[in-house]
Order: C-alpha cells, then sequence, then structure tokens
C-alpha cells in the first residue's frame, strides 16, 4: 500500500462515509434487514478503532458491539458456537463482533487452549454455521485485518509507553510476536476451510490505519444493498408560557463542583 493517506483527506473522506453509514442504519430499520460483521485479525491489527469510527455516528440501540470476554467455566462446557448465538441481530439490527467465532481456528489453536479435535471440529462445523445463518437470512461480512510484523511490533511498543492505552496490551499480544509465523499458518488454513462463496473473507491492509478505515468502510458500504429512506420531519413544539413553577434553592449538597472554573484562573 502507498504512503500514508494525508489527514485532511482522510478526515473528509470518513465524515462522508460516516454519513453513509448512518443512512445504510436507517434503511436497515426500515427494512428489518439483519446484518453482522466480524472484525478479525492479528493483534494490534487496528480492529478496534476501525469499530469505533464505524459506529462513532450509528445508534446503539440498531448497532451494537460484541466483544466477548474469556469464556466462562460453564461456557466452556457449552457447545462452541453457542455463546455466539444470543448475540446475532434481530431484525432492524447491526452487530459489529470485535473478535469472534474465529478465536477458536487462531489464539485458541495457536496458544493451545484448545484440542486438536476441537480445533478440526471447528474448521469443519463453521461453513455449516455460516450458511445456516444466511439461509436465516443474516448477512455475514468478515474482515480480516493484515498488518506486517514490524509494524505490529512498532504499535506494541506505543502501546506500552503510552498510560492511555496500555490497558490494550496482555501477555498473550506480546507472545503473539514470537509465534508470527504459526499464526500466519492457522490465518491460511483457516481460510482455506471458512472462504466460503456465502461468507468470504474480504482481507484489508491495514499498514496504515487511515487506509485501511476508509478501505474497509466503503467495501461495507458496498456490500449492502441500502437505499434512501424517507425520514418524517420531526418539528419542535413551542414552549409553553410558565404556570409559576419555581425551582427550588440549592444547598450545594450533591452539586458536582465547578472544575472548569479552576481551568481559567
Amino acid at each position: 500500500m502507498g504512503h500514508r493517506l494525508a489527514k485532511k483527506t482522510y478526515e473528509k473522506e470518513l465524515r462522508r462515509l460516516q454519513a453513509q453509514l448512518v443512512d445504510m442504519q436507517a434503511w436497515v430499520q426500515a427494512t428489518g434487514a439483519r446484518i453482522i460483521v466480524l472484525f478479525e485479525g492479528r493483534d494490534a491489527a487496528g480492529k478496534g478503532s476501525t469499530i469505533k469510527r464505524v459506529a462513532e455516528y450509528l445508534n446503539p440501540r440498531v448497532t451494537r458491539i460484541v466483544a466477548l470476554p474469556t469464556p466462562t467455566e460453564r461456557e466452556r462446557t457449552q457447545w462452541y458456537f453457542q455463546r455466539y448465538v444470543p448475540h446475532l441481530p434481530a431484525a432492524g439490527e447491526i452487530v459489529l463482533m470485535d473478535r469472534s467465532w474465529y478465536n477458536r481456528a487462531g489464539v485458541e489453536h495457536v496458544m493451545g487452549y484448545c484440542s486438536n479435535a476441537q480445533y478440526h471440529r471447528f474448521l469443519h462445523q463453521a461453513p455449516i454455521f455460516e450458511r445456516m445463518l444466511v439461509e436465516e437470512g443474516i448477512q455475514v461480512l468478515k474482515y480480516w485485518f493484515s498488518v506486517s510484523d514490524v509494524e505490529q511490533e512498532n504499535r506494541f511498543r506505543s502501546r506500552n509507553e503510552d498510560p492511555m492505552r496500555r490497558w490494550k496490551l496482555s501477555p498473550n499480544d506480546v507472545l503473539s510476536i514470537t509465534k508470527w509465523e504459526d499464526y500466519s499458518r492457522a490465518k491460511d488454513t483457516m481460510f482455506v476451510h471458512t472462504d466460503i462463496p456465502e461468507s468470504p473473507w474480504f482481507e484489508v491492509d491495514n499498514e496504515d490505519k487511515r487506509r485501511g478505515r476508509i478501505n474497509m468502510i466503503a467495501h461495507l458500504l458496498s456490500q449492502i444493498p441500502y437505499a434512501a429512506v424517507d425520514r418524517e420531519p420531526i418539528e419542535i413544539p413551542e414552549r409553553p408560557a410558565s404556570r409559576g413553577y419555581e425551582r427550588p434553592p440549592r444547598n450545594g449538597t450533591g452539586l458536582v463542583p465547578d472544575h472548569a472554573a479552576t481551568l481559567e484562573d
């Protein structure tokens, strides 16, 4: 991919695409469409920051971000896909999944958190599961965010040095540096088994986050057959005349201190 996209160009195009996402969301609500978007990729590949830009101006009651924690002891005894089913979209909903059932084909397999039998069962069942979703009328979009080993390490070091973002760096993330080729092989195998016509994989070159975000959002919009939806105009009524209400006097109890005033001294 070329040089880093200029900030001004990026911000202008991002704003335009985000306006289209709002139109797309309105169409989803009006038509009862069901859409789930999976964000996958290596650690520090930029999945979370892209999700943030996708959802920034969308209604959280319509467009939900799902990022599941480590499975509980009970969930480990369930059918693998079971914990994801409650998060699937209902009519008029969009789900943005920050990592998904593909954890089993990636980190769980590479780090030894699942058995070989569980891993191979997943590779067999994932296409079946996704075909069932598509046959049910749920549109499944799968994005893989790619980043080079050099850029990944740079992002790890940047996070480690930034107290505001250090929480994004886990011991497993750091270990991924030593298992780069293992993750590469796991991703290649995953694509072979799960890149199916009903729900193909789309790869995002995210070496430059600005370019990657723009490219991903533009592609997402191209995959959804939305159309402009006429929205009923909302009229703000005139405020009625006062009928004598007087606010009780404040005694200062419970009032948030004016911290902003200290900044003006």
